[in-house]
């Protein structure tokens, strides 16, 4: 039996060994605690530029929309139709000023009811 115990008998690793394997540890844990801040800046920069991203798309429909009213902008119908916005009419022309249009659908209900036809 002592032959068996023999074979079977652990020996402990050296102190310099032990003091190897911590530093190995405490590196690992150091380069993990590295890796943390760059990790979390790569994360918030692409958010970031997923955000950009959304607002660039945004405002190249709004550049096509007011495009669009630009190419409008040079018609007749639209400076008619700026003007009479505006207030303005045709020289001849009567300005009728209708006021109480408000009140009045409030009154009426949403289809005017019954008055609201033109006869």
């Amino acid at each position: 039996m002592p032959m068996a115990r023999r074979g079977r008998r652990r020996t402990r690793p050296s102190r310099s060994a032990l003091a190897l394997r911590w530093i190995g540890a405490l590196v690992l844990v150091a380069i993990a605690v590295a890796y943390v801040h760059p990790l979390r800046a790569y994360r918030d920069a692409r958010a970031d530029v997923a955000d950009r991203r959304a607002e660039v798309e945004r405002l190249e429909h709004a550049n096509e929309a007011l495009e669009g009213r630009l190419a409008r902008a040079g018609t007749p119908e639209f400076v008619e139709r700026e003007a009479r916005r505006l207030g303005l009419v045709r020289p001849g022309e009567r300005l009728f000023v209708v006021t109480g249009i408000e009140e009045w659908t409030k009154e009426k209900g949403p289809r005017g009811g019954e008055g609201s036809r033109l006869r």
